[in-house]
């Protein structure tokens, strides 16, 4: 407990570590995190939730722009670290603030190496359909991900949930597994263990763009899309010309009925066609099958739950397509 500890991390995934880190009582000395950043429709600047965090804590926060400038390397030694600790930083730590503390550097990543090395393991753990997940502790070196494993431990991932809950379950699952291994790798009874070549993976930065969905898609790989990406940037359609964005779905039970029901004369439903727009259910058609969309935000509006804007959608409209 009483190493020096450097924490580095941005998003609500690092502050929970963090959090769990200063309860257990570990001598958290500086928090380096990413900068402010405007933030909703007014541009408001924003600090990470990291910061907020250490700030209420009463750690010191640094917030470089740049990690390769020789002032970033001089406020790190003057610290005097012991270990680094990342979760979720932002940003790759180059081999002159690796060598820094003698303990050198752990990091908690959200998947389970080598699967899914990279920016964003959870978003496409989910966008790939995958049952489980988990979280590592490793010791980190100067390649993406790429260092020896300390200790794992795996994690469901449900059929519906969604990229915010399972990054707040792993964040938690994180948190505790690191707290619980920091000791054991400082006195040497945890011995760091290299990777296996095989079975690599990567989770490359999700882009503005893979939010848009494509109707001629299977309905699970829709369903998925809409899960991995409910943090953002969120996915969506064109609907009457504007922009529908789609933030949970769910896989009906029984497809057949709803594809039965769909208007006696017409022809068998195009991919993006409503097929069913009444009471609770919003039903709109896929490669294979119907997927129903139960939170939406049509364009310049707020949130809404099917139940509440289902009437606002005809049977046989599209969606996908501009009018």
């Amino acid at each position: 407990m009483n190493a020096r500890i450097i924490f580095m991390g941005t998003p609500v995934f690092a502050s929970v570590v963090l959090e769990r880190l200063v309860r257990t009582g570990y001598k958290v000395v500086l928090c380096i995190t990413q900068p402010d950043k405007p933030s909703g429709r007014k541009m408001i600047m924003t600090p990470p939730p990291v910061k907020e965090t250490a700030e209420s804590a009463g750690i010191p926060v640094f917030q470089p722009q740049r990690l390769r400038e020789p002032s970033v390397e001089d406020q790190i030694r003057a610290f005097r670290p012991d270990l680094i600790v990342t979760a979720a930083y932002g940003k790759i730590l180059p081999a002159s603030i690796l060598n820094i503390p003698e303990k050198g550097c752990l990091n908690v990543h959200g998947s389970l190496l080598p699967q899914y090395r990279g920016a964003a393991p959870i978003q496409w753990s989910i966008l790939n359909g995958d049952t489980r997940t988990g979280v590592t502790i490793m010791k980190m070196d100067e390649g993406m991900d790429t260092g020896p494993v300390l200790r794992f431990a795996v994690c469901p991932i449900g059929a519906d949930e969604n990229a915010g809950t399972l990054t707040q379950k792993l964040a938690l699952l994180g948190a505790e597994l690191l707290a619980e291994t920091i000791p054991g790798y400082l006195d040497g009874s945890i011995t760091p263990i290299a990777q296996k070549e095989s079975g690599v993976t990567y989770a490359p930065p999700i882009m503005k763009e893979q939010g848009e969905i494509n109707w001629n898609n299977t309905a699970e790989s829709i369903h998925n899309q809409i899960r991995g990406l409910s943090e953002w940037p969120g996915a969506y359609s064109e609907y009457r010309g504007k922009r529908i964005k789609i933030y949970c779905s769910l896989l009906p039970k029984d497809p057949d009925r709803l594809i039965r029901e769909y208007p006696p004369g017409e022809e068998k439903p195009l991919p993006g066609t409503v097929i069913c727009a009444r009471k609770e259910v919003l039903a709109v058609m896929c490669k294979d099958s119907p997927l129903l969309l139960t939170c939406i935000q049509p364009e310049s509006c707020r949130k809404m739950q099917s139940a509440e804007c289902a009437h606002n959608f005809a049977v046989s409209d599209r969606f996908g397509d501009s009018l």
